[in-house]
Formats: structure tokens, sequence, C-alpha cells
């Protein structure tokens, strides 16, 4: 009877010590289970931040992220990606297609000296201008001056064409515009500091934020996108219709600040006068812009 007992005793520690192994066994598997599945999570989650940061990394920055961000077009443009700026009296019969680039010092040299000449026909109604603006010095001397100094051109050009002109004439200044491999305009500061000498911009708040966030950095690289236009790969180049115009050169010889000033005046009112006759007094203001739906008689040229 005592060895039944003892044999059912043993018989029950043997199962409960079975039950406790099994118990064991399903803790130690949910423990692996866990395990792998936090593991998992963690992998999956180091690959997506993973994923995330080669993503951000093959993003296009600076000026090759503007040419898809979304395209803000100044007032007062015109044609394909408002990349035609041509501004005049509505009434002028011809146009007068004038192509630069900002950080160029050959263009500041000419607005410096003959520029006046072309906004007095310019304003006279003699002819409408159609300004093509390059960029590609930034390529040729590195930087972005002339893409930003161009961005802020489509601000002032926004405010209006007065502003838009009197902003490029102040660029192109003595006083302001830089030797071309300094890369002054491409500093927000510095854009602004010319601007300050304008009256429609001086304090203008809306200008000012355009030119700090890029507002029209897409539409700059849409301009930059015309480099080319019509053959033309050089600036300052002056065209009317298909028919490259040829500004006379100023001979070599030792000559003062004035009278360099005066002949490059004479030189480029004879080219004009050759070209589109005689200058007539009078005349109405110009500086409008376009009229809305008035075709640019140069438009796919």
């Amino acid at each position: 009877m005592s060895n039944r007992k003892d044999q059912d005793g043993k018989q029950a520690a043997r199962e409960r010590i079975r039950a406790e192994r099994e118990r064991q066994k399903k803790k130690d598997r949910l423990r692996r289970q866990l395990v792998v599945a936090v593991s998992v999570v963690g992998v999956l989650a180091v690959a997506g931040g993973i994923g995330f940061a080669v993503v951000k990394a093959n993003e296009p920055t600076g000026w090759e992220a503007a040419k898809e961000a979304k395209l803000v077009t100044p007032a007062h443009t015109q044609g394909k990606n408002g990349t035609e700026i041509l501004l005049g009296d509505k009434n002028a019969k011809e146009t007068l297609e004038v192509f630069e680039d900002v950080r160029c010092p050959a263009c500041a040299a000419f607005e410096q000296s003959a520029g006046k000449e072309l906004l007095k026909d310019l304003g006279q109604g003699r002819f409408k201008v159609r300004y093509t603006m390059y960029t590609f010095i930034d390529g040729m001397s590195g930087g972005e001056g002339s893409k930003k100094a161009l961005s802020a051109l489509g601000a002032a050009l926004n405010v209006g064409p007065d502003a838009f002109l009197k902003y490029k004439s102040a660029l192109y200044s003595t006083k302001y515009h830089p030797d071309e491999r300094e890369d002054l305009y491409a500093k927000d500061s510095e854009l602004l500091k010319v601007a300050a000498d304008v009256p429609e911009l001086k304090g203008n708040k809306a200008f000012e934020t355009a030119v700090k966030s890029g507002t029209y950095n897409r539409w700059a690289m849409e301009m930059t996108a015309l480099f080319g236009r019509k053959g033309v790969r050089g600036t300052p180049t002056f065209m009317h219709g298909d028919k490259k115009l040829v500004l006379p050169e100023i001979p070599q010889q030792q000559i003062t600040q004035e009278q360099y000033d005066q002949l490059a005046q004479a030189n480029f009112r004879k080219m004009i006068d050759k070209e589109f006759g005689p200058a007539k007094n009078g005349g109405p203001g110009g500086g409008k812009g376009i009229a809305p739906g008035e075709k640019d008689p140069t438009a796919g040229k």
C-alpha cells in the first residue's frame, strides 16, 4: 500500500515537472517571437530611415530644385512661361531686342554709357524693347549672381516696368556693378542694397520678400533656358527681327571716361538711326509694358 502511494506520488511529481517544462517552453517560444518581431520592426525602421535619407539626399537642391518649383511669372510678361519681357508704347510699330547678362562687364559698360539713349527712345515710343536676360556668366565664372539678380529683376518687374528698368540700370551702374569674377549679386543683402536706390522698390516689403524667398527663381530658370535664342550667345547683343545690329567700336585710344561715354552714345545713335531711321521728336511716354492680349511680333523667333 505504501509502495503504491510512493509510486503515485512520484507520478504526480513527474506530471508537475512535465507541465512546468511545457509552460517554460511556451514562455521561451513567446519570448523568441517577441524578440524576432521587435527586431523586424527595428530593421524596417532603420531601412525606412535609410530609404528616407537616400531619397532626401537624391532630391535636387538650389537652382536644380528651382527648375521643379512652382512657376510664378512676374506681371508685365507674356509668352511661354512668361519669358517675353516686352516694354514700351503699345503703338510702337518696331521692336528692338536686347540680350544681356547682369554680370556681363560689356553690358555694364553699355548701360553706363549709352543706356540712357536706349531708354530715351523707349520712352518716346520709337520702338518697343524686348529684353532677353541670360545667366551664362554663372557657368563661365562660377557662382549664381546672374540668376539671383535675374530673379530679383523678376520681382521688380512684378512691381512695374519702370521699377524693372530703373533697377536694371542700378545693377549695371558704376556704383554697384561688381567685377564679373566677384559673385556679389549672389547675396540677397547686396541686391536689396541696390534696390534701395529705386524709389518704387525702397522699403517695398513685397519686393523684399520675393527676393529673399526666391519667388521668381523658377521663372529665372525659364529665362536661362533661352540661352542661344536666335543664335545669340554673347552679350550685349541687339537685334531687329532676324537682323543682328552692329554697334560701332570705339577706337583704342587714351580718352577720358566722359569722352568714352560720348563716343558710346554717338555709336549707339548711329546704329539705331541706320536701322530705324532718324528719330522723331516727341511721342508718347513708354514703360507701360505689353497690353493684355497684344502679341509680340518677335515671339517664336
